[in-house]
């Protein structure tokens, strides 16, 4: 007799390629046409894609399955995600600003995954913060189209900044990947 296991069965809803997310015709983030000309809107792109595919590992999920913390000791999950990186979103203001910082979305540190609770109030405000924190960072960068600008107190350049916003996304986009499959046995790209 087979042992039973608590993990759910690994799936996809791609019918072509049984290792991707979604068929490629399906996929918002494939694009007909050349890639973007120059390094900035390059760099837009792959933020872009990003953002996305962080939005398609939390589809199809209820308020549960979102905040579930699904690698124990950890308390990252997919809401805390989201609320993370529109935290995140937040600080990349402060780094570009000369002013008095920003004061975090959800308090105090970690308030972003210890508050991923399992309502769907909070799921709601999660994705409203995150959209919010995207545009208003996008409009403050798009203030300095010279990646080679130097902004902030710092003085961090532009580039450094989209570079590590790139970065940001990519990691927990690959966090996303196994919570996911933790969550409900979807696998993909």
């Amino acid at each position: 007799m087979g042992r039973m296991s608590e993990q759910p069965a690994r799936w996809t809803q791609s019918t072509v390629y049984p290792d991707m997310w979604a068929d490629p015709e399906d996929d918002p983030r494939n694009s007909e046409g050349v890639s973007p000309d120059g390094e900035l809107p390059t760099l837009d792109d792959f933020l872009t894609g990003y953002r996305t595919t962080l939005r398609m590992k939390c589809e199809g999920l209820d308020a549960e399955q979102l905040a579930r913390r699904s690698v124990p000791p950890s308390t990252m999950s997919l809401l805390g995600l989201l609320r993370h990186l529109a935290e995140v979103e937040r600080d990349w203001r402060n780094w570009i600003g000369e002013g008095d910082p920003l004061p975090k979305l959800y308090g105090k540190r970690d308030g972003d995954f210890d508050g991923a609770v399992a309502d769907q109030a909070v799921v709601d405000a999660a994705y409203r913060d995150l959209e919010r924190e995207q545009a208003e960072t996008d409009a403050a960068l798009a203030a300095h189209p010279d990646l080679g600008e130097r902004v902030g107190k710092d003085g961090i350049a532009v580039r450094e900044l989209m570079v590590h916003r790139i970065e940001e996304y990519a990691r927990h986009c690959g966090h996303a990947d196994l919570l996911r499959e933790c969550v409900d046995g979807r696998v993909g790209q």
